[in-house]
């Protein structure tokens, strides 16, 4: 289990991702003039938080699942110059500390691709519990961070006629995830 030093407790229990209302994603420069978007549609998330205020936040995401609108691009992607899905199926993170001030959090943890598995801390937004119309308890986070993909063996790259590179070394992370109380 992690280490949580937050003022601020989480609200306790064991929360699971609702994939239908939750977002993985990720947003890097491209041929230095736009910011790519892309996501992906398996992903797993839990968040389990105990009466001492200690918390982990678990995440596993299917390389394979990365949804980008051209299918050429999706199967680079997957391959060995991107994800290499068939050799590295899952992203991973687990959290090794969360500090809370308020609606703001600070996630350290620890954060695996393509078989490298790196410390990163990811910075979020908290919604605290609130009772849906269908007697569940939900809570939200919005989590970020910014990592350099070389450092996970993300290496491909194209250099431009004019100079620079077709992408940005530096790709935001983002997950905007919806819990329910187990």
């Amino acid at each position: 289990m992690s280490i949580t030093t937050d003022t601020t407790a989480l609200p306790t229990g064991t929360w699971q991702v609702d994939p239908v209302h939750s977002t993985v994603g990720f947003a890097v420069r491209h041929m230095v003039v736009s910011t790519f978007r892309g996501r992906f549609e398996a992903y797993d998330a839990r968040l389990v938080v105990g009466e001492d205020g200690l918390a982990e936040l678990t995440g596993t995401v299917d390389a394979a699942s990365i949804s980008v609108k051209d299918p050429a691009l999706a199967a680079h992607l997957v391959s060995p110059d991107f994800f290499d899905a068939e050799r590295h199926p899952e992203l991973r993170f687990r959290s090794t500390a969360m500090r809370r001030d308020g609606d703001r959090l600070e996630v350290d943890g620890e954060l695996t691709i393509k078989g490298r598995t790196l410390a990163v801390t990811g910075r979020a937004t908290v919604t605290d519990a609130h009772e849906d119309p269908f007697g569940g308890v939900r809570m939200g986070l919005e989590l970020e961070t910014i990592i350099d993909r070389r450092q996970f063996g993300l290496d491909w790259n194209m250099p431009l006629p004019k100079g620079g590179f077709a992408l940005d070394n530096e790709v935001r992370l983002q997950a905007t995830l919806e819990f329910t109380r187990a």
